[in-house]
């Protein structure tokens, strides 16, 4: 990519500040083209995720443009994180916001007018106050940075009301360019992003999402069983330091008590004192607390760059929300793992909190009604409200105001003063908005439910979330999609004879037709009850050979069904034995015929002084006196491969299949798995006897379906065509 910036500012200035200023050597991927954009005054939207370097991607531009980098961030603690960083590097740094005396505050914007600052941080709720805006426009930074821009999207899963109007005060600061970053939006949120800022032809980056270290796990548990499955899990010390995400402030309590009875552990949420949870973030960023039980008011600011397990015991409110928060674990590089546990309950749940959160709109209406053209109190609105004989508690009011101000109809002062907004007017507009924010919402839910549920590698399905483009690589081979058998939890076994043959049969009654999971089961009627039967599915499904999606029904009552579909995928249709040998059964499987199966143990836990990338990976075993991985103990062998066709290979043949055989050998390494997990000996025979040459080709070879010819088939074209 050619240079972006102009004469006056050569790439190498930056290369010398990085150095200069933050002591690093070299980027880090996609960090100089992000840096060049802003340098030369181009809007910039960059979406990256955490312990990217998201931050650097501002600051070393705003250095090298010099003047005074403005910096909106929502966040106190995340704030003043960053401006303790840049002022430990000698850097002038001033703050405002509600956490600082108002003397503090008028010195911060008068070091801001007299030039004397390299970056001013506010919180975007300052814009509100007469006069601030136009303060900070008297004298125009040289680059106005909007941290967390996803809360400026009400299709967000984090909006905020008090970024809505940032885009109205940005013109007044032109013509510094602007750059916009969030570790956590979709493609519909970069949009909306770009278009609420009026963000002038930017340059676009969406990138680095994958996360080599983590091992993200999804598991099934009811929510009696968590605690102590947590505990087992941290009980290990190569486990912590850990965070663990609770769904409330009274679980994060409960579920703390009881860890704190096996290490140090404690509680956070936005209900303990400010004073108690300083002491636990600070105890815990430096070694004293080993686990930390929180809500989602614990992450944003807290670097800490060795948290070794990030545990949800509840199903998060959206994909977002959940890959910010697993975003705490391994910033260090070295291996880490991201437990999920959910049940169908968990639904129920975040149904709950959405109708919490989102009050009908018949509230907002009468609410609205009652907004004059002055500020006032809350309280004055709740008198109001009570003289047309409607009751509506303080909670309820507040939400309701929030959401008004969300769509524009109300207006908040720094004194929480309302009055009535603009959007008032068009009445009929601010319903279908504040109706399409409930929807998105609901569909954020239904994302998250689907991921947890899903069968794809967890890893690639983050990264197509988000969008990332510049991701071509496959399955992660961590995850527990792509290596059940070493997950947190997941007791199991590869199929034997039996079970095989009851596999066969699930999939050749899917030939040629999709069908309900339970018209399924009660067709076959191959395992005593619907959760064995299902974890036949799930099994066939993680190994690709089916494909398992929701669907509805609308039946003549007019009350829509939601079913679950399975259909055989092009890997399913022709199984031989080694394929059926990638079926991993989880659970208490017992069928029709046999008792239950004896089951492994947890996996051991993961430990810091395995690196990424270099050797085992976090779930296996060296073998004694040698560095190769193995599987757990517990895995059973392989199944023999069927016979090989009875076909004498030529020379250039038989190179080639030896050539294949060990590149499959290094890539199964990799992941720690068996030979035949990559390719079974059927296969590659099969290939060598095709001889493709372009993924067509190879995609008509039997046993060479979507999924491996999408990760494997570049490779494989290669060594072909040589």
């Amino acid at each position: 990519m050619p240079s972006l910036l102009p004469a006056q500012i050569a790439p190498e200035t930056l290369a010398e500040l990085l150095h200069r200023v933050f002591g690093h050597r070299e980027f880090r991927a996609h960090q100089r083209e992000v840096c060049e954009a802003a340098a030369a005054g181009r809007d910039v939207l960059l979406v990256m995720p955490t312990g990217a370097g998201k931050s650097l991607c501002y600051q070393l531009p705003a250095l090298a443009r010099g003047g005074t980098a403005l910096v909106i961030s929502p966040l106190i603690a995340l704030m003043d994180d960053q401006a303790g960083k840049l002022s430990a590097l000698g850097l002038r740094v001033a703050r405002v916001h509600s956490g600082l005396s108002r003397d503090d505050a008028r010195q911060a914007c008068r070091d801001y007018l007299a030039g004397e600052l390299d970056f001013l941080f506010i919180a975007p709720e300052r814009m509100r106050v007469p006069g601030f805006p136009e303060m900070l426009a008297k004298r125009k930074p040289s680059l106005v940075a909007i941290d967390e821009a996803h809360c400026i999207s009400a299709w967000g899963h984090d909006f905020r009301p008090d970024y809505r109007t940032l885009g109205s005060h940005l013109p007044a600061l032109r013509p510094a360019p602007i750059i916009a970053l969030t570790a956590t939006a979709t493609p519909t949120v970069q949009k909306d992003i770009a278009k609420q800022l009026d963000l002038k032809d930017p340059a676009v980056f969406i990138t680095g999402f994958r996360r080599e270290n983590l091992a993200v796990e999804a598991m099934e548990l009811s929510k009696p069983q968590r605690a102590e499955f947590t505990a087992k899990l941290l009980a290990e010390p190569g486990a912590r330091p850990a965070i663990v995400y609770a769904a409330s402030r009274k679980s994060a309590e409960e579920l703390a008590e009881r860890l704190n009875r096996d290490f140090t552990a404690r509680a956070y949420h936005a209900g303990l004192e400010p004073g108690v949870r300083e002491r636990v973030q600070r105890e815990f960023l430096s070694g004293k607390i080993d686990v930390v039980v929180a809500t989602v008011a614990f992450g944003m600011g807290v670097d800490k760059a060795d948290v070794r397990t990030v545990v949800h015991v509840a199903l998060p409110g959206s994909v977002e929300a959940f890959y910010q928060e697993i975003g705490r674990a391994g910033r260090d590089g070295l291996p880490s793992r991201t437990v999920l546990l959910y049940s169908f309950a968990d639904r129920k749940t975040q149904e709950f909190f959405l109708e919490k959160n989102y009050p009908p709109v018949s509230d907002l209406e009468q609410v609205a009604g009652v907004l004059g053209e002055e500020f006032v109190e809350p309280e004055s609105l709740q008198r109001a409200l009570g003289k047309k004989k409607i009751a509506m508690d303080k909670e309820s009011l507040d939400r309701a105001i929030e959401k008004l101000q969300g769509v524009g109809v109300a207006e908040v002062d720094m004194a929480g003063g309302v009055r009535a907004g603009e959007g008032r007017r068009g009445l009929a507009a601010w319903k279908a908005g504040y109706d399409l924010q409930v929807e998105a919402r609901r569909a954020q839910i239904d994302k998250m439910v689907a991921f947890a549920e899903g069968h794809q590698c967890r890893m690639t399905a983050l990264v197509r979330h988000f969008g990332d483009t510049t991701d071509t690589r496959g399955p992660c081979g961590r995850c527990d999609v792509c290596r059940p058998q070493t997950a947190s939890g997941a007791e199991g076994h590869i199929p034997d004879t039996e079970e095989c043959r009851e596999l066969r049969m699930i999939l050749k009654a899917l030939e040629g037709r999709g069908t309900s999971t339970g018209k399924l089961f009660t067709d076959l009627k191959l395992t005593k009850d619907r959760k064995t039967f299902d974890a036949l599915l799930d099994g066939l499904a993680r190994a690709g050979l089916i494909a398992i999606a929701n669907e509805t029904w609308t039946p003549p009552d007019g009350k829509e069904v939601t079913f679950r579909k399975a259909t055989i995928t092009h890997e399913g249709r022709t199984p031989d034995d080694a394929t059926l040998a990638t079926v991993w059964i989880r659970g208490e499987v017992e069928s029709v015929t046999r008792k239950k199966r004896t089951r492994k143990s947890l996996p051991p836990p993961i430990h810091a002084s395995r690196v990424a990338g270099s050797g085992p990976s976090p779930f296996t075993k060296p073998s004694r006196g040698s560095g190769a991985p193995r599987l757990m103990k517990s895995a059973p062998s392989a199944p023999k491969a069927s016979p090989e066709p009875a076909i004498e290979l030529n020379a250039i043949q038989a190179d080639l299949e030896a050539k294949l055989k060990k590149w499959r050998r290094e890539e199964a390494g990799k992941a720690g798995l068996p030979s035949f997990f990559v390719f079974s000996d059927t296969v590659l025979r099969n290939i060598v006897l095709a001889g493709p040459r372009t993924l067509a080709e190879l995609s008509t070879v039997r046993g060479v379906g979507p999924e491996k010819l999408e990760r494997f088939g570049a490779a494989v074209l290669e060594m072909c065509g040589k």
